[in-house]
């Protein structure tokens, strides 16, 4: 975990011991809120594991919804969300769930627990993943990582190269050069890793085909009572990388070869990786202008009653694999640390 991680987790304690996440809510909390999940999984003993903030285990899933409930609140679908985030007068705090990339997991691991407590949900499908022809780039460079007991790339500015032979050196290693590869365009992050994956012979459709889920499965799933089925685009790049009419590209054709496969209206949109570098102002008018009721970012923070003017630059609040604790729950149902994190702005759409 790093140190970032680790103030957070601190963060969450010390509001539990003075009680800040029940008393924050007065100014802190708003109408409601969208939980980001990705993988939900039982827990894997692994020394790396840098993409471990992906996932939580089907108990924290389980004592998440559980504390939901037992503070009064509504679990609700993102169809349900809207409606209540415009209505003139608000109502119970809600909060609605949505999976990002289709994955196996989901159903084997987090559809029970859902089901336990009576939740709908939404799963965003990225086609080129039910395809096998996108790639999980994440976790190619960790499994080539993994496997490398030191490497080195040819990079712009400047060449890479690190030692790998213990876990403290591959966890930096990864960090280090997937916050470099983030500043690049995308073509250099994937031709880098590809690189990677060439030395120890990773099969990256092989990894697609492990962990997504096929089309076959989403065509029972997306009939399947509680269930919306969202787009998250083609082939699942950082929209604000590229040109306007590759991004326009991604955002329309998802929804049409979704509505093609499934044979149901798609209606709701999530950005890849979501945050401000990936999906900004020009993203938000091409999801609206591509006819979707909705679109969600990564952007933390509760929903209040000026995003029902910004449906397509909501944000949401991640379950995170790094803070699975009931003090995390809390804090992020009260809303405090989002008001601090955005430094006082409820609305965050720049």
């Amino acid at each position: 975990m790093s140190l970032r991680h680790k103030a957070f987790s601190a963060a969450f304690r010390v509001m539990a011991a003075t009680g800040a996440d029940r008393w924050g809510r007065g100014f802190a909390q708003g109408r409601g809120m969208i939980l980001t999940l990705h993988h939900v999984r039982p827990w894997r003993e692994t020394g790396f594991a840098p993409n471990r903030l992906l996932e939580i285990t089907p108990d924290f899933l389980d004592l998440a919804l559980g504390l939901i409930r037992e503070e009064g609140y509504d679990l609700v679908s993102l169809d349900e969300a809207l409606v209540r985030l415009g209505d003139v007068k608000p109502g119970r705090f809600f909060v609605a769930l949505t999976f990002d990339d289709g994955y196996r997991d989901n159903l084997d691991h987090a559809w029970p627990v859902l089901a336990k407590h009576g939740v709908p949900w939404t799963l965003f499908v990225t086609p080129g993943f039910a395809d096998r022809t996108a790639r999980l780039w994440w976790l190619e460079l960790e499994e080539a990582i993994r496997v490398l007991p030191r490497f080195s790339l040819d990079l712009p500015g400047g060449g890479f190269l690190a030692r790998t032979e213990t876990d403290r050196e591959k966890q930096l290693a990864f960090a280090t050069l997937y916050w470099r590869l983030r500043k690049e365009p995308e073509a250099i992050l994937l031709s880098a890793i590809s690189e990677l994956t060439r030395q120890v012979g990773i099969d990256a459709a092989a990894l697609v085909e492990r962990e997504c889920l096929p089309w076959e499965t989403l065509r029972s799933l997306s009939g399947a009572p509680g269930v919306t089925i969202g787009a998250h685009t083609l082939s699942h790049p950082m929209l604000a990388k590229h040109p306007q009419d590759v991004a326009r590209r991604e955002i329309v054709e998802s929804k049409a070869r979704l509505e093609a496969e499934l044979g149901l209206p798609i209606r709701h949109f999530a950005y890849p990786v979501g945050d401000p570098n990936s999906a900004g102002p020009r993203e938000f008018g091409l999801a609206q202008e591509a006819g979707f009721a909705s679109a969600v970012t990564t952007r933390p923070g509760h929903l209040f009653e000026p995003h029902a003017r910004h449906l397509h630059a909501l944000p949401r609040v991640s379950l995170n694999g790094h803070h699975q604790s009931e003090e995390a729950v809390r804090a992020l149902l009260s809303g405090l640390p989002f008001l601090l994190w955005n430094r006082g702005r409820k609305v965050n759409v720049g």
